[in-house]
């Protein structure tokens, strides 16, 4: 009798809304030859960045399926599912530290998702020292600033190449307390060799003209952080990476959900993806980085008794609102709201005020943010919802936003929203929201091969970099540059 192969199908499931809900655990099973008909490798070029991810091409819910019999058809050293900043970075990295091949899987493309939507800041101002992201951070930017400066020393403009620029951060407060916060925190950066200062609401219109505070108001200023243009830095990623291509080294696959993993036999060592196209064979590690989707696709892949999961990623709906080649005014830093801190972490329910980020009965949470980006287009935000997938635009939101930000610069109380309504854009992404702040990024428990990078939430671009090296550096068997065991998901999300 011929061998077979089990082979695990999805069911994806709508609400009443047509919004994706997660699945139900039921497993739906069909009986294939292991000697099915495998496609051929897909390359791809760079593909549009203006692609907008489907609501409903999301990654599905992964199941464990069998395979006795292995292909050379389509076969990896590495195989990565998520091609957000995450996936992408851990791509580059391992294809730079080693002589693997990598393939790299999406059920849309890059920069439609949450790296796409994100304001680009690459920022120490609002992290803590002493705490456990802040090794993380400090090693990330220091590749950031790395990688600026040998796309410089090659000749290049990292500001057209990676949109990255030292604008400097402005946290902002408006009350005494805040003030007092703000007075702690810059001591407490400068105690670790960072630029800082505060400054007074009559010293920011100096560095500021735009931003108005009353005289209870200030800023801690930190002149040396950076941001960066996440769609002119993924193309620059993803041109990258694909000059590995034609060394037989890399190829995406992108609208091509991941619908399985397969595994050889009984053992705990993953032999390949299944997508909607494709299997693809890995042969060294499977690494699983696709944002708010991870939760989805982890919880159904984790059957095995002495283990229990609880893998709590989130969407977590955030919008931008970016007035393109805005003239009125020019703002010369990147701003937040010292209350942002607070709209992190937010799922209370308030009402609105002056005094502090905006709360509703939907979990709404709006807090100033404002920089102009490499091509001059005002950049505003911010907001956070727990809405399930739901990626549609809600005005009442840009309206909030629009409302809260002009509480700080009062010049764009003079615009009419509805006037700039052709020369706008709003970005909303799903950023991979984990209650603890903590991404994960390590081993799967009860997997060999089997690594997870994601609960990065409005971070992602920030840690990607040393998120993508602390990857590679476990599936290289290299030593971490920085303490791995904090991010660790055993004792966390396995037990």
């Amino acid at each position: 009798m011929a061998a077979m192969a089990y082979k695990i199908t999805i069911n994806s499931n709508l609400n009443t809304n047509g919004l994706l809900s997660p699945p139900p655990n039921k497993l739906y099973s069909l009986l294939l030859p292991s000697n099915q008909k495998i496609c051929g490798r897909r390359i791809l070029a760079s593909p549009p960045l203006s692609l907008i991810r489907s609501k409903k091409s999301w990654h599905g819910s992964l199941r464990v399926s069998n395979l006795s019999q292995s292909s050379a058809y389509n076969s990896f050293d590495v195989v990565i599912i998520g091609a957000g900043i995450i996936g992408l970075t851990i791509a580059r990295h391992l294809l730079l530290a080693s002589d693997l091949s990598i393939a790299l899987v999406d059920a849309a493309v890059p920069c439609s998702g949450a790296t796409g939507a994100g304001q680009g800041y690459i920022w120490k101002a609002h992290k803590s020292p002493g705490t456990e992201k802040w090794e993380l951070m400090m090693r990330s930017h220091q590749l950031w600033e790395s990688l600026a400066k040998s796309i410089q020393l090659q000749g290049m403009d990292p500001l057209e190449v990676l949109g990255w620029k030292k604008t400097g951060s402005l946290l902002v407060s408006k009350t005494t307390d805040e003030s007092a916060i703000l007075k702690r925190r810059v001591e407490e950066l400068s105690q670790e060799g960072l630029r800082a200062e505060f400054l007074s609401s009559n010293d920011l219109l100096s560095e500021e003209p735009e931003l108005v505070l009353e005289k209870e108001g200030g800023a801690a200023f930190f002149p040396d952080d950076y941001q960066l243009d996440a769609h002119r830095t993924v193309a620059f990623i993803e041109k990258g990476n694909m000059h590995f291509a034609v060394e037989g080294r890399y190829a995406e696959f992108y609208h091509e959900p991941a619908i399985g993993l397969v595994r050889h036999g009984n053992s705990y060592e993953v032999g390949a993806i299944q997508t909607s196209k494709n299997t693809l064979h890995s042969k060294k590690a499977v690494v699983i980085a696709a944002g708010c989707w991870t939760g989805s696709l982890m919880h159904d892949l984790i059957k095995q008794p002495d283990i229990e999961l609880d893998l709590p990623i989130k969407p977590r709906k955030g919008h931008l609102l970016v007035i393109e080649n805005f003239k009125s005014f020019k703002l010369n830093h990147g701003i937040m709201e010292a209350g942002y801190t607070k709209h992190q972490s937010a799922t209370l329910k308030a009402t609105a005020s002056d005094s502090g980020p905006v709360y509703n009965a939907q979990d709404l949470s709006v807090s100033m943010t404002a920089t102009m980006d490499a091509s001059g287009n005002l950049v505003l935000g911010s907001s956070r919802q727990l809405v399930g997938f739901n990626t549609e635009v809600d005005e009442s939101v840009i309206n909030h936003i629009w409302q809260r930000v002009g509480e700080f610069i009062p010049a764009l109380r003079h615009e009419s929203l509805e006037g700039l309504r052709q020369s706008r854009e709003v970005r909303v992404g799903l950023r991979p929201y984990i209650p603890d702040g903590m991404p994960v990024i390590g081993l799967v428990p009860g997997f060999s091969n089997v690594f997870l990078a994601a609960g990065h939430e409005g971070e992602g671009l920030s840690l990607a970099l040393g998120t993508a090296e602390m990857i590679a550096d476990m599936v290289l068997g290299n030593p971490s540059k920085v303490d791995a065991a904090p991010f660790a998901l055993l004792g966390r999300c396995f037990h």
